[in-house]
């Protein structure tokens, strides 16, 4: 007891000096703090424990000290001078050079919850508040009406066979406006939402991703958006109307063979600015030379839109002989044109090929922009490119991944082994419980981000980890409900709804910047920059040679490090106890971790940037690490926001109690393989120290969780049904998911009846033998009527029919769904005679 009163008596006075201070600097008035700090510990240094003996001497050098951390602090003239001129050279000295294409895409965008995950103190309160995007009522009743009517026009077995959609449905989408969606009323266009758009998309994506990349195409990155923001007056009076009433068809051309992800360093497509003589007059004009390859709907476009380099050699426009990257809109019948071949993208049928250009002269008119849009295309691409990524390929992902949920569970319910449904074991709940919770990430992450886009955020990196995360976890979820589906998910056929799904997963995962690139090189690469609170502002300052702004964001950069090493100190100490959260139980638990892991992930970025320097971005292990910290953090809060503006309904609270711990436990591993592997190991050590996790601290969401979820997954229940509400109604007409609702829906109706027989084979009223046999012994027995009878027969043959595959004579198969339901096949696969 004594021992503990002594201990007691020495420990008190060092809380009672240091706490306060630490507290403040937690909350980022540093210098205010160290100043408590030390002023407690100079005017009473008998508090901590400074030997009387000394008390003069010590009290004087901490006066002193006190003193001279004043100076500094709260006279910055004279600190930018003495300190701040050598770490501006220094910080120099190491700074690799940074091209123009570089430096605009740190540049471009805006920022927004991400800067404030890279903050370390996320303001969650205003974040949570930010409300919804809603659809108004032209844009639901577009949903209603013409897009509800496309589903039932595809027919993707037909068109796989053919290798393209059909040409009423495309006339469809061109008479109805669905290449227009992004173009404003007063061009003929729809000019919807980006909530909107992305509900049409991840709509047509449950019905056919050949269909939905059609639609995406003209409405992301090309011509249309392009005119739209940087396109001259005439330009938009003249071409947006045909686009928005598909009378021009439009493609933009990008990728070439050995221009991919470095498309503007690498970029071989070339132009040169001349004067030629045009029925009589001379045209300042440009002859292009160009070799593109991948470019969606380029066999079918009659407007091509052309990145391509410019050249000014004789000096036409100016002094400047590379005017840089520029992007024109040539006509596909201009002589020199080459297009009309295909690419075979995994049997999906969607037009893609590649398209040449061989001395193709066009007038400057073309050039987007005009005139003084040459060299601009670079800038014009990076700015909206982050809208369209964070868009289309987020909502078609939403939408393949609904489809495969509704097709898994359903089949789930359906599918009998050993007596009973084979969604009742666990191991087959597994799969669609995870599946479950990336299709509930997803449609947060997509709604959060078109709620920025329609806010009028062009958000850069949370465009990159949304493209990146949504294709990765549509491929995770294809991955488990084809293992549920089995057998029946590996046969090709009109019947199968999983085979188009599977074979589109690599075309998301590549497109729109690879998601290897997107990981390693952009979410935290370009993050690092653009979100960071103090390093552009560094960084600017360095180029620019401005003292006294780099004397301000140097040492704001020092006070920050500082802030977030003792806030994540003391959320490490408290357990994350005390951080703030708006959510009870769990969930709030789950809360506070995350509150917690950005204060781990601020320091992490500071330390990879202060350790490696100029070399962090060819050291693609760890960015692509804290790329992964940075958007499982992103996904929480994302599913935190998703749950809180639909009510914090009971119905999901379990799933986003999974969702929330499963994305705990992989930041922290992401975490500790960042340390496990930073090469300066005293920085590491460091880390540690201060509370950053050196691994999966938590032990993600038990067993017990995962098989509530499950059963709320089964027989068509309301969680089942929510998850995957943007999945379009097929008609009767459809072999694949219709077949399979309708089972379900006969089989849970009957569920009752089964019951009632299957308990009766148990006490020995009925005997044990085929299913089939115990309906009829069953109603003579009186154990169900004559309706339940009808109820069980219809069940089980909708059963059958929803479990078969399809199977056909050598070399022939159906041209179409349509001859599969009415019948033209029996069971051999043979023709009916």
């Amino acid at each position: 007891m004594n021992e503990l009163s002594t201990f007691a008596e020495k420990i008190v006075p060092w809380l009672i000096a240091f706490l306060p201070g630490l507290f403040i600097i937690a909350y980022g008035k540093v210098r205010w703090g160290l100043l408590l700090i030390g002023s407690i510990i100079a005017f009473d240094p008998k508090l901590v424990g400074i030997p009387e003996v000394f008390t003069w001497d010590a009290q004087g050098v901490y006066l002193v000290s006190c003193a001279i951390f004043a100076l500094f602090a709260l006279v910055p003239p004279l600190r930018a001078v003495i300190l701040s001129k050598p770490a501006m050279i220094a910080v120099k000295s190491v700074l690799p050079p940074i091209s123009e294409t570089e430096k605009e895409a740190l540049e471009g965008g805006t920022v927004g919850w991400d800067g404030e995950l890279f903050s370390g103190s996320p303001d969650w309160h205003t974040y949570l508040g930010q409300g919804t995007s809603e659809l108004s009522p032209r844009e639901q009743e577009f949903i209603d009406g013409p897009l509800a009517q496309l589903a039932s026009m595809v027919d993707c077995w037909r068109d796989r066979q053919e290798g393209a959609i059909s040409e009423e449905t495309f006339q469809f989408l061109c008479d109805n406006g669905f290449f227009g969606l992004i173009i404003p009323q007063e061009y003929g266009g729809l000019g919807f939402s980006a909530t909107a758009i992305s509900t049409i998309i991840s709509k047509a994506a449950t019905v056919s991703n050949a269909l939905a990349i059609t639609i995406m195409v003209p409405n992301s990155l090309g011509p249309g958006e392009l005119l739209l923001h940087y396109g001259t007056d005439k330009q938009k009076k003249t071409l947006l109307p045909k686009l928005a009433k598909g009378q021009e068809i439009p493609c933009f051309a990008l990728t070439e063979p050995g221009a991919g992800s470095d498309a503007a360093g690498s970029m071989s497509s070339h132009g040169v600015i001349v004067e030629e003589e045009v029925d009589g007059q001379k045209i300042l004009g440009m002859r292009i030379h160009w070799e593109k390859r991948y470019i969606t709907l380029a066999p079918r476009a009659t407007m091509i839109g052309v990145a391509f380099r410019l050249y000014d050699p004789e000096r036409l426009l100016g002094d400047n002989e590379d005017l840089g990257i520029t992007c024109a809109l040539i006509p596909s019948d201009t002589p020199g044109v080459d297009s009309g071949e295909r690419h075979d993208p995994l049997g999906v049928p969607f037009l893609n090929g590649p398209t040449r250009g061989r001395d193709v002269f066009v007038s400057l008119d073309t050039v987007i922009g005009g005139r003084e849009g040459c060299g601009k295309g670079w800038t014009m691409l990076r700015q909206c490119l982050s809208a369209g990524r964070g868009i289309m390929l987020p909502s078609s992902s939403t939408g393949g991944a609904q489809l495969s949920l509704r097709v898994a569970g359903a089949h789930a319910s359906v599918r009998e082994q050993f007596g009973m449904p084979i969604g009742k074991f666990e191991g087959v709940q597994e799969p669609l419980v995870r599946s479950a919770a990336h299709v509930y990430s997803l449609d947060a992450l997509r709604l959060s981000t078109t709620l920025a886009v329609d806010s009028g955020e062009k958000p850069a990196v949370l465009s990159a980890v949304a493209k990146a995360y949504a294709t990765e976890r549509l491929r995770d979820v294809v991955n488990d409900c084809m293992d549920v589906v089995a057998g029946n998910a590996i046969c090709r056929g009109p019947r199968n709804e999983m085979a188009n799904a599977y074979s589109t997963v690599p075309v998301g995962i590549t497109v729109e910047g690879a998601n290897i690139l997107t990981r390693t090189l952009i979410i935290f690469g370009q993050g690092a920059v653009r979100c960071h609170p103090f390093v552009q502002q560094e960084l600017a300052a360095v180029e620019s040679g401005n003292l006294r702004d780099f004397d301000k964001a140097f040492w704001g950069h020092v006070g920050f490090v500082k802030s977030n090493g003792v806030r994540t100190l003391l959320h490490r100490i408290t357990g994350a106890r005390f951080a703030s959260k708006h959510f009870t139980g769990s969930i709030g638990r789950s809360h506070q971790r995350l509150t917690a892991l950005s204060s781990a992930f601020a320091l992490c970025t500071d330390a990879a940037m202060g350790t490696l320097g100029g070399s962090l971005k060819r050291k693609e292990h760890l960015t692509g690490r804290l790329a992964d910290a940075l958007t499982w953090m992103v996904v929480g809060s994302v599913t935190l926001k998703k749950f809180q503006d639909e009510g914090r309904l009971a119905r999901d609270k379990d799933l986003v109690d999974y969702l929330l711990q499963t994305c705990v436990q992989n930041t922290e591993e992401a975490m500790g393989g960042f340390l496990a592997n930073l090469p300066l190991r005293p920085a590491a050590w460091g880390l540690r120290l201060l509370g950053v996790p050196g691994g999966r601290r938590s032990t993600g969401p038990s067993d017990k969780l995962a098989d509530r979820i499950g059963e709320q997954l089964l027989d068509g229940k309301d969680l089942w049904v929510s998850l995957t509400n943007n999945v379009l109604t097929r008609p009767s007409s459809s072999p694949g998911l219709w077949m399979l609702e309708d089972a379900l829906q006969k089989v849970v109706k009957a569920q009752p009846d089964k019951k009632a027989l299957k308990d009766a084979v148990r006490k020995g009223t009925l005997p044990k033998g085929p299913f089939p046999s115990l309906i009829e012994k069953g109603v003579k027995a009186g154990v169900i009527d004559a309706e339940g009878a009808i109820r069980l027969r219809a069940a089980e043959q909708a059963r059958q029919e929803a479990i078969t595959v399809d199977h056909f004579p050598a070399g022939v198969a159906p041209a179409s769904s349509q001859e599969v339901t009415n019948g033209l096949l029996n069971s051999s696969g043979r023709k009916k005679l």
